[in-house]
Parts: C-alpha cells; sequence; structure tokens
C-alpha cells in the first residue's frame, strides 16, 4: 500500500486506539512528547570517470518516542513499527520522569501551507534514463575543454513521509521530497591539477534539474571554477578588507553566526549571543532571518518535526539580535514561542533547535561599487568547508574560489585563502551591503550533534574590514 494514501500506522497494520493508549501511557505527567513515525525511501546514482560506480536504492522505517520533562528528555526508538516496540519504547521514556505530574503542553498550531507536492521524484524518469543523463553530463564535461581529466555526476533524492502523534489526540502528517544533482571535475594543465564543483537541488521532483539548460549550466559551473583555480595564485596573507559574493557564501554566516543563534545553546548560555537579546551584535543595516517557508527550497519544511509550523524567523533587525531559533523545549524553558525549528536527522535522533533557510537581506550597494571601495582585498565567491566554536564564536573558512581586489578592480585567482575571524565580533565589520541578494542553489547540509538535516544558505554581496586572511603566500 503506498504510504502516501495511508496513514503509516494503518499501513504498519496497527490499531490506532492501542497506540495512543501507549503514547498516552509513555507522556503521562510529561510536560511535553510525541510519537514521531516515518517512512523514507533514498535513491543515489554516482558516474565516475566514465562509469557507474554507485546505485543504491533504500527504504527506511521507524518510530521515535519522546517524553519531556524540565531539561530531561527521555527517547526511545526502533525500525520495528509495532506494538510491542510501541510497549517497550512506552515503559523506557516513563523511566525520565519518576514521579513527576506535569502539565501537557498546548499542540502545535495548524496549518494549511504546502510547499511542495506529493509526488514521489524517484519514481520518474526511469533508472535507464538516469543513468543516460549521467553518461550525457559526462560526455559534455570532457567536450567543454580538453583539459578536463576526470569528471564526477551524481544524482540522489529521498521522499519521506513522517506523522507525529501526541497524547493530547493531535496528530501531524507530511510528505517530504528531495533532489540533488551535483558535477565536479578536475582539470590538469602538465603536472598542475585543480578541481570545481558545483550543485543544484530543492524540494520537489527531478524534471527542472534534469532540463538541459539547469545541468549544463551546472556543468558549464564546475568547469569554470576548474579553469579559474588552475591559473590561480598563491594567496595573500594577513589582515585585510574581504568582500563576500552573493548566494553560497552565506554558508559563512550560517555557521559562525546561525549556530550561534539556536535556542538550546543560548538557554544554556553556552553561545556568544547568549544574554544579548536587545543589543548590538552586527552593524548597522544587518539584518538576519531564517526562514523555512521559502516554495521548495532545501531547508522549507511545512512543519517542523515536532508539527509546528515553519516561520520566518526574525534573528538580527538592524544589526540588533530580536530573536531565537526554537524548538519546543528550548522555548518553554526560556518563556519563548517555538519558530518551527525543532528538526531531526531521522526517527532514530531527538529534535533540536537546527536552522531552515538562513540568509542575510539585502542592502543598497552595487556589487561593482563594493569592490571599487577595496584598494587592496579579497574577493571570496566561493567556500569549502569550515569549522567554527559556538561557544567562543571563533571561525576558519577555506575559499574554494577567491580573487586579489587591487585598486578597486578584481584582478588574478587565488588558491589556498582562509578567512579567520570571529562571528559576533565580524558581524561588526560590514561595512557595505549589496542590492544583490541571491540564495545557494540547493546544496546545504548541516551537521549538529552528529545529526545531518538539509538547509538553505543566502546573502547578497557585502564588504567586511580588517579580516584575517590566512594564505600560502
Amino acid at each position: 500500500m503506498d504510504p502516501a494514501i495511508s496513514s503509516l500506522i494503518d499501513r504498519a497494520g496497527l490499531d490506532k486506539g492501542k497506540v495512543r493508549q501507549l503514547i498516552a501511557r509513555g507522556l503521562e505527567g510529561a510536560d511535553d512528547g510525541e510519537l514521531f513515525l516515518e517512512y523514507k525511501q533514498t535513491e543515489a546514482l554516482a558516474f565516475d570517470n566514465g562509469r557507474l560506480k554507485q546505485a543504491t536504492y533504500d527504504t527506511t522505517q521507524g518510530f521515535g518516542l519522546r517524553a519531556v520533562k524540565d531539561e530531561a528528555v527521555g527517547y526511545a526508538h526502533a525500525s520495528d513499527l509495532s506494538e510491542g516496540a510501541l510497549a517497550r519504547a512506552a515503559e523506557a521514556v516513563r523511566a525520565v520522569k519518576g514521579g513527576y505530574s506535569g502539565s501537557y503542553a498546548d499542540a502545535p498550531a495548524r496549518t494549511n501551507r504546502k510547499l511542495y507536492g506529493d509526488e514521489n521524484p524517484l519514481g520518474t524518469p526511469a533508472f535507464e534514463d538516469k543513468v543516460k543523463l549521467l553518461e550525457t553530463i559526462d560526455a559534455y564535461a570532457r567536450a567543454k575543454d580538453p583539459r578536463v581529466r576526470q569528471v564526477t555526476a551524481s544524482i540522489a533524492a529521498t521522499w519521506q513521509v513522517v506523522e507525529i502523534l501526541r497524547a493530547d489526540g493531535e496528530s501531524y502528517r507530511d510528505i517530504r521530497p528531495l533532489v540533488r544533482l551535483n558535477v565536479s571535475v578536475v582539470a590538469g594543465d602538465g603536472d598542475r591539477q585543480e578541481s570545481g564543483s558545483h550543485g543544484v537541488g530543492g524540494r520537489e521532483g527531478y524534471q527542472r534539474f534534469i532540463d538541459p539548460t539547469m545541468w549544463q549550466g551546472a556543468v558549464d559551473e564546475a568547469v569554470r571554477q576548474a579553469m579559474v583555480n588552475l591559473t590561480a595564485v598563491a594567496a595573500p596573507a594577513g589582515e585585510m578588507d574581504v568582500v563576500l559574493g552573493a548566494g553560497w557564501p552565506g554558508v559563512m554566516l550560517h555557521e559562525a553566526v546561525g549556530h550561534g543563534l539556536e535556542g538550546d545553546f543560548n538557554r544554556k548560555k553556552t553561545s556568544a549571543f547568549a544574554g544579548l537579546m536587545g543589543q548590538q551584535v552586527a552593524a548597522k543595516g544587518v539584518t538576519v532571518i531564517d526562514d523555512g517557508t521559502i516554495q521548495s527550497r532545501r531547508g522549507s519544511l511545512s512543519i517542523d518535526d515536532e508539527g509546528t509550523p515553519t516561520n520566518r524567523t526574525v534573528l538580527i533587525e538592524d544589526g540588533i539580535l530580536v530573536g531565537y531559533m526554537q524548538d519546543r523545549q528550548n522555548a518553554r524553558l526560556m518563556g519563548m514561542k517555538p519558530t518551527g525549528n525543532g528538526r531531526r536527522e531521522s526517527h532514530a535522533h531527538v529534535p533540536m533547535p537546527r536552522m531552515t533557510n538562513t540568509a542575510m537581506l539585502a542592502g543598497d550597494k552595487d556589487p561593482a561599487e563594493i569592490i571599487a571601495s577595496v584598494k587592496n582585498g579579497l574577493y571570496a565567491v566561493n567556500f569549502g568547508g569550515g569549522q567554527v566554536d559556538i561557544t567562543s564564536g571563533k571561525y576558519v573558512f577555506q575559499c574554494t574560489e577567491a580573487y586579489k581586489i587591487e585598486d578597486g578592480k578584481v584582478t588574478a585567482p587565488v588558491k589556498g585563502a582562509m578567512l579567520i575571524g570571529n562571528g559576533p565580533t565580524d558581524m561588526h565589520r560590514i561595512s557595505m551591503i549589496g542590492n544583490d541578494f541571491a540564495l545557494d542553489p540547493g546544496i546545504g547540509t548541516c551537521g549538529k550533534n552528529g545529526q545531518g538535516v538539509p538547509v538553505g544558505v543566502g546573502q547578497p554581496s557585502l564588504r567586511m574590514d580588517r579580516i584575517t586572511v590566512g594564505g600560502t603566500g
């Protein structure tokens, strides 16, 4: 039976009345909690060096039962969706509450908003057509430039059905598609080899991404990056003004600032932003939001993994800290409202405050004007990996595409540039904000406490003054 048509309880052949009795027993006297049910289909195909190297298809299902008392959480999960497994889980989570008799939190509000369709992307196109597409991408990339030596192309999709059942009888349901296409190339000139990559994705079917204009654009961008990197010189080092490009460079904002604005870190006072509500935490003109309501975006959800509708949450407004991203538990303990940011990787994980699509809004400066204002600096267009310490705010980010700025002009590409700084400090060093706001192409995954979830980032071009650049020259 198609799980899109039936409830997951029905699909497992369980008695709804009995399931609700078990939930009520497990959550008796709890502040909050829920039964989270999940059914997920996943596929991934990878084409590497002219051959199909990976073709996987997986179906998983299971449940997680959570009981929340004050700051304590009892959690039990299993891939066996049976009455016996639910009964064992109910007894396990009861242990967290002891003799406590609390008042069960009100259920999340409901929404009629639906950010994506019910279409299962794994069904269309057929497997053979997906393989043919990857072959075509490989051939197209190699024909772009004779210096292309290696091509890796992949497509992946998941189709997830979730149900959330509460002890008060409320239930919530969501069907979530997710697709991604990625292209990586290695180009060589003599003994030197450099790489470039580009990906696209979102919460929809494959159709838009397998259109030739889309996948050819992804290949063109990957090849362009590799060719730029082939001519890159050693990156300069030292303190300098830095211009960040629009779109994907928002990943630096996500890591250096976004995590520090999640409710759990602030409740526990382990965030560099803890206790600063209402204070100036960034330069004037800086407005940062987390928006899980953008149609079809990778980080968007109709409801979060606790059943709360997602929101457009303003975090920093004109430089002032005005909000945190909250799940239900941390919101209650902080006397705030949930913001629809309770997310989990799967039924085997507890929900926690997580970002959806986090972005800095546009300003009024022309990007060309921003670059022209820098005498000697760095123009960072693309980022790879980075590391952030939430408590101190210190970060290190690797630039995968960057250029020198000399006398207000973009000049030579550089290799090996690293941006080193402190998120809360450097937010005050933003001196110009562009009018060219863009979201990333739909490729982000965020890690926190061992859980990965799909996210989006975005920003306009912006200038940051006196940033430490680690280089190779």
